[in-house]
């Protein structure tokens, strides 16, 4: 996000720039983190309650805080649960999940890394790491950040915008990256394009009427290679209703459509309005038969259980699943 941080009486003041702020604020736990290390446990907790000491005197101020910030995202006619997916990882798995299929790519192993990195560098960090790149090889969907590990900003970020890293397969298309003025790596093999900007309110308009009038799709899936499945945010129990992408109790981690046939993974798709029955720990996967998926009622809820499953079972017969592990 882009927009001001609010102050909090009785705390330093906070600049009214998130990037400055979040600079500040990796300083000082950078400053604070050999004082921490070497503290003995007394100090820790008078240092905890001080804290929750003054959060309880400040709750007025933050609750107005965030009744001002929830009162503009319902004035922008902003949707807070989808928003939050967009934090939390949850939209990108499954834009990538959606990339990888339609694209016959693969997906990494165990969810997306969401490696720091700004419009000049996506060349030599989009690159297999044999290389100096943090993809396990060529062919595979990332995203990337656009804050550093310690909160700081990325420079020339592409939070708004949209990328895509390709290898040369010639010396000629090699030579033809350097002389058009490409981004490339430090081998000059891998180039990147990108858009600082994705108009998506825009252009989902031309999608939809292609696919109407046109009968052309913008995309369609070529195989099963990616899923988007459901972890546990915090330890759920038993009985608790799942609340889906953006909310309090999954997120959605992308990996190889193989893996999660073998572990039998809930989708993210089907992890809301739906019942635990048994207990999950804290950043685990959520599996189907964690969840009572055939007491759902509702039939748009239940035509998608019947979708996947019959999807599942076409993907094991006809061997779908292209990616390995």
């Amino acid at each position: 996000m882009n927009a001001p941080l609010k102050a909090i009486e009785g705390q330093s003041k906070v600049q009214a720039n998130v990037a400055a702020a979040m600079r500040e604020i990796g300083r000082e736990a950078r400053a604070a983190a050999h004082v921490l290390a070497l503290a003995p446990a007394k100090q820790k907790d008078r240092a905890l309650a001080a804290m929750a000491k003054a959060i309880r005197h400040s709750r007025a101020t933050i609750l107005a805080a965030n009744a001002e910030d929830q009162a503009e995202a319902k004035a922008a006619g902003m949707n807070s649960q989808m928003f939050n997916s967009f934090l939390d990882g949850t939209k990108s798995a499954i834009e990538m999940a959606a990339v990888a299929n339609a694209c016959a790519l693969d997906v990494p192993h165990d969810g997306l890394h969401f490696p720091p990195c700004g419009a000049e560098e996506l060349a030599g960090v989009l690159r297999p790491k044999t290389l100096g790149g943090v993809i396990e090889r060529d062919g595979m969907v990332e995203v990337v950040s656009s804050l550093k590990r310690d909160g700081s900003p990325v420079e020339r970020d592409l939070r708004w915008g949209v990328y895509v890293v390709f290898k040369a397969p010639t010396e000629y298309a090699a030579a033809c990256f350097k002389q058009y003025g490409l981004p490339t790596d430090s081998t000059g093999r891998y180039a990147a394009m990108y858009k600082p900007y994705h108009l998506i309110g825009l252009e989902l308009s031309i999608s939809v009427l292609n696919m109407a009038l046109r009968g052309e799709p913008t995309g369609t899936c070529r195989g099963f290679r990616g899923d988007a499945v459901a972890v546990a945010k915090r330890a759920l129990k038993a009985g608790e209703m799942l609340d889906g992408e953006g909310g309090y109790t999954v997120y959605a981690k992308l990996i190889p459509a193989a893996r999660s046939l073998t572990l039998g993974a809930l989708p993210i798709g089907l992890a809301h309005h739906v019942r635990l029955v048994r207990d999950v720990a804290a950043g685990e996967f959520l599996t189907s038969a964690d969840v009572a998926l055939d007491d759902l009622r509702h039939d748009n809820l239940a035509q998608a259980v019947r979708i996947r499953r019959d999807m599942e079972m076409q993907a094991r017969q006809v061997g779908k699943i292209l990616a390995a592990e």
